[in-house]
């Protein structure tokens, strides 16, 4: 694996495991600290702690699959998988009235991006694998 391909998704694992770590630990600093979370409903201490468990777990996921090649793929799409559902489920609330079409880009760093960063992750890795296969 590339130093390039490690470094992003090395970062993208911490990203995810300490939002998740925050959520468990003060969720509602949480939700405050995140400004278009509270237009989304009233805060919800068991709710975003649940959300954190996962969070924790896709970090995990991530940083797992950078020492553990075999299993690396299944890994990263299970939680690029998560956040690529989460994301469409934002774009799911535009599309009905729920949110307004400015949330795209008040959410795009930390819903869409890291469904993007991860899935690109998975890319370059399966690319890597394919040359050296034909090498």
């Amino acid at each position: 694996m590339s130093n390039f391909n490690k470094g992003m998704m090395a970062l993208l694992g911490v990203a995810m495991g300490v939002n998740g770590i925050v959520m468990l630990y003060d969720p509602q600093f949480w939700y405050y600290a995140v400004p278009t979370v509270p237009a989304t409903g009233p805060f919800n201490q068991h709710f975003i702690r649940d959300i954190g468990i996962i969070y924790v777990m896709i970090g995990a996921g991530y940083v797992t699959g950078i020492f553990f090649p075999a299993q690396r793929i299944w890994l990263w799409a299970a939680a690029t998988a998560w956040l690529s559902l989460h994301g469409f489920f934002h774009l799911w609330e535009i599309g009905v009235g729920i949110c307004g079409a400015d949330t795209i880009l008040k959410n795009g760093h930390a819903v869409y991006l890291p469904a993007i960063i991860g899935f690109l992750g998975i890319v370059i890795d399966v690319l890597g694998r394919r040359s050296v296969i034909r090498s």
